[in-house]
């Protein structure tokens, strides 16, 4: 169908799944049940299968996904010709499959790692496993060409994100005026922050000077140093001590850190940053849903959102497996 007409019937039915999704409120109800057997019904439509509990976690966590990816992919295939934004999200999933296959070949596994499957829309050829170089070959992935040795595989996993970051960014270009606009502080707003995140995991965990963080960030442009929409934030942090509640309290995003208790020691939490920016920008790509009903944007939109609500499959799934509360998750 033309592009007005598709995006018309995307958007009704992509309001139809949001409906039914355990997203905003929703999501309490898969944070309720107390067994994995309950949570199955949460998800799907199939009968409970009779197996262990620990292969049921994971069980729901690749049927999760590959519902995920299935209903995408449904909604993509109502256009002739899909914006390429839209592919290159899906294609997130074969960057992911490729830092799998990457650490299988890197310990001489011969058998192919569980993956997810996008076909038609995969730029790996999975079918020449476990020839990493013709996997790739003839692809935008095509650099990425033999088994990586162990020492590797975190320099390459990030590399991998870097190149999809940009590549959406590069895709956000080809949209039309306001829904560029509206992509682009969308995709700003989420990378951003997941630079932030990366910086504090970096200083907190791994102990990294400045020089070996600002390696491994994603910029629009490095030269555009704190002005770069990416990777601005993140720089404006790399002197601030992660345990010094005086360095922060001024932070222009300051809203999404960890609360202090006035006279008790204090740290800043990665994980408490990453989990309240990411619900900020589920709430900014849900407005952006709404507001774009007929543009191919309100798909891409759709995607983020979604992809939340696959997260908290994910961990009330592991809440249950480990027998922890949530809240430690």
């Amino acid at each position: 169908m033309d592009g007005s007409s598709a995006s018309s019937y995307v958007y009704a039915k992509a309001s139809g799944l949001l409906a039914r999704s355990y997203t905003g409120s929703r999501a309490a109800k898969l944070f309720s049940v107390q067994k994995l057997s309950e949570l199955w019904p949460l998800v799907f439509t199939e009968e409970v299968p009779a197996i262990p509990e620990i292969l049921l976690a994971k069980t729901i966590e690749q049927k999760a996904s590959e519902k995920f990816i299935r209903e995408y992919k449904n909604l993509l295939q109502a256009y002739d010709e899909p914006a390429q934004i839209l592919v290159d999200l899906l294609q997130y999933f074969d960057y992911e499959n490729l830092k799998s296959l990457g650490a299988a070949a890197a310990m001489g596994q011969k058998k192919m790692p569980a993956l997810l499957d996008i076909r038609p829309y995969n730029i790996l050829n999975y079918g020449a496993w476990p020839s990493i170089q013709k996997m790739t070959q003839g692809s935008d992935l095509a650099w990425y060409d033999k088994a990586p040795e162990v020492v590797e595989q975190q320099q390459l996993d990030n590399a991998l994100d870097l190149q999809f970051i940009e590549r959406l960014w590069s895709s956000s270009l080809e949209l039309g005026g306001e829904e560029r606009e509206a992509v682009q502080k969308l995709l700003a707003q989420r990378y951003s922050m997941r630079n932030v995140v990366w910086v504090l995991r970096l200083k907190t965990y791994y102990k990294m000077d400045k020089n070996q963080i600002v390696q491994r960030l994603a910029f629009l442009n490095p030269q555009n140093g704190r002005s770069d929409p990416l990777g601005g934030a993140a720089l404006e942090i790399l002197d601030k001590s992660v345990d010094n509640w005086d360095d922060w309290k001024n932070w222009k995003y300051a809203k999404f850190l960890n609360p202090r208790e006035e006279g008790a020691l204090w740290s800043v939490d990665p994980r408490w940053v990453e989990e309240s920016s990411d619900k900020e920008f589920v709430k900014s790509a849900a407005q952006k849903f709404h507001a774009l009903t007929c543009e191919p944007a309100a798909l891409f939109c759709w995607f983020f959102l979604k992809s939340k609500e696959l997260d908290y499959i994910r961990m009330a799934t592991e809440a249950l497996r480990l027998n922890v509360k949530v809240r430690e998750i």
